[in-house]
């Protein structure tokens, strides 16, 4: 089974489809800025969950986010553990900045 993923910037969301097909098998919607890409939504397909498509999304998404030099918000539970089990892309995490503190 083949992944292919694009993204689809109009809908603010990577696609996945199986095997050249139409069917959108999975999602993963985000918000984007100059600096940033925050992931905040996956979902896969029932029929094609456990067969690599949040994978090829995710890894897909953070491939391109750093070839753009963007730094990654994780608030999707899914690319938050993804990244988590792959230490490779860890460096694209988001650092806060910010010294305020209560």
């Amino acid at each position: 089974m083949t992944v292919e993923v694009s993204d689809v910037p109009e809908a603010k969301r990577y696609e996945a489809r199986v095997d050249g097909g139409s069917e959108v098998a999975g999602v993963a919607e985000y918000i984007r800025t100059a600096e940033l890409v925050a992931f905040v939504h996956t979902e896969v397909g029932p029929e094609y969950e456990g067969a690599g498509v949040g994978s090829a999304l995710v890894r897909t998404a953070l491939d391109e986010a750093r070839a753009a030099r963007l730094r990654v918000l994780a608030t999707c539970p899914f690319f938050a553990g993804w990244i988590a089990r792959h230490a490779e892309y860890q460096d694209l995490l988001y650092q806060s900045r910010s010294q305020v503190s209560d």
